[in-house]
């Protein structure tokens, strides 16, 4: 189960380094997205994988899983979603004032550009 789970962080994790390294914008948001995936699962993984145990400690209960690791991805997941809509507000922004989502990255002219001049 250990190996499973590792291995869905690293793919979340390689997928979203893919995607945020795009020269377009909506591809960089989904890798962000994939990243913050990831994050979560790992923040998850940290308070133990078991099953059918309580995230609470009762006097009935000898074991227990950790809630901090889960209150930790809820809050993780509430920032997620704004910092995406954040980044979903620019990149609009930025595609209805250029009418091209390509993310520059220097001050160099963009190849399509110096044919025309």
């Amino acid at each position: 189960m250990e190996l499973l789970f590792a291995s869905a962080i690293g793919l979340l994790t390689a997928g979203g380094i893919y995607l945020v390294l795009r020269l377009r914008s909506f591809p960089v948001i989904i890798g962000i997205s994939l990243l913050s995936y990831a994050v979560n699962l790992f923040l998850f993984g940290t308070g133990r994988l078991v099953v059918n145990m309580p995230p609470i400690f009762d006097k009935n209960v000898d074991t227990y899983t950790d809630p901090l690791p889960q209150a930790l991805v809820l809050t993780a997941i509430v920032i997620s979603f704004g910092m995406t809509a954040v980044v979903v507000m620019m990149a609009l922004g930025s595609f209805l004032s250029s009418r091209d989502d390509t993310v520059n990255i220097g001050p160099e002219t963009p190849p399509e550009q110096e044919s025309e001049a």
